[in-house]
């Protein structure tokens, strides 16, 4: 692994820092920042979120896909949590944490912003990190693509209508334009542009372009990656820093969704007999969220400064280390698995 893989957690949480810093040192700018708006959506945000996107879209390969039947039950699991399990736990858990036992902790406009955000966290698996914990957990990296393409093209058509279908439930008013816009322009159009690359890059040259031109881009993957942590506790800066409560009962009911879902999805690989390096990369799919996508859809839905968009960054603040935390059991219990 590279610098970047190995010292994940360190890149991150200097970025958080960072951008807590700069936000409270220079709060104009990024007011300023948050004005460039097109349609609701934050241009510097998705030219960010682009340059960390891209290059994870072009690793995929979606012809990977045809070699599924071979061992279906892994991504049976996968589809199962992320489609029919995750987004509606997670939105059980905020209705219950916002509208019940938190309720005189915080005003309800704000509460239904809050279960927004974690609603669109619970509705976006993991589409490049993944990577990252799979190899961390010793997974099938073939097998991992797989599961990872598959539910990119799932993503394409369901996370506009489910989300939609929860926020609704929610009693939350859903922009369906400005949520499509979103899918298209932070999913859809990343995607294309991955394959495209691809079919360009392995047009009768073999393997080796299309690997060269991914070891040049992503030093770019990572400088969007942390660039757009900076950027976005910039803009929660204040929030952060006077309401530090918040921030812990937004953490509360995200860290019992996490390790909720780990739990289901990793007895049901052991029940389901499952090999270690399937089941491993299978389960941390479900239980870690696209969360650039939810960060992006939340801003562009709710704005820069709201609720939706603080629990989504809060979803960034603990996803890594919680992340590392089950990389490590999973490595521990590989004696469970055949």
């Amino acid at each position: 692994m590279g610098i970047f893989e190995r010292f994940l957690s360190v890149w991150v949480g200097l970025s958080i820092v960072v951008g807590v810093v700069f936000g409270l040192w220079q709060p104009d700018f990024f007011q300023r920042v948050a004005g460039f708006e097109i349609a609701h959506v934050n241009i510097v945000v998705a030219i960010f979120i682009w340059v960390m996107i891209y290059p994870m879209m072009v690793q995929i390969d979606f012809t990977a896909i045809k070699d599924v039947g071979k061992n279906p039950k892994g991504l049976v699991l996968t589809i199962v949590i992320n489609w029919l399990i995750k987004p509606f736990t997670m939105a059980a858990l905020g209705w219950l944490f916002f509208n019940i036992l938190f309720a005189d902790l915080v005003d309800p406009a704000s509460a239904q912003e809050y279960i927004a955000g974690m609603i669109l966290l619970g509705v976006a698996p993991c589409t490049a990190m993944v990577f990252v914990w799979s190899q961390l957990t010793k997974g099938d990296p073939n097998y991992t693509l797989v599961q990872v393409s598959v539910n990119d093209v799932i993503m394409v058509f369901a996370f506009a209508p489910i989300s939609a279908f929860l926020l609704g439930v929610s009693d939350i008013q859903v922009p369906w334009e400005t949520l499509l816009i979103s899918v298209v322009l932070y999913v859809l159009l990343p995607l294309i542009a991955g394959v495209v690359t691809r079919k360009i890059l392995n047009n009768g040259n073999g393997k080796e372009p299309l690997n060269h031109f991914l070891s040049r881009l992503k030093p770019w993957s990572v400088i969007g990656l942390l660039a757009t942590v900076v950027l976005l506790f910039g803009f929660q800066a204040n929030t952060i820093i006077s309401e530090p409560e918040t921030i812990v009962l937004i953490a509360v009911p995200l860290l019992i969704q996490t390790y909720g879902i780990f739990i289901i999805a990793y007895l049901a690989a052991k029940w389901m007999k499952l090999p270690h390096n399937i089941a491993a990369p299978a389960c941390l799919i479900g239980t870690s969220n696209f969360f650039e996508l939810a960060v992006a859809v939340a801003i562009s839905l709710f704005g820069l400064n709201s609720g939706a968009a603080l629990a989504t960054v809060v979803g960034v603040l603990v996803e890594v280390p919680v992340m590392l935390s089950l990389v490590a059991l999973i490595n521990r219990t590989q004696h469970w698995f055949k």
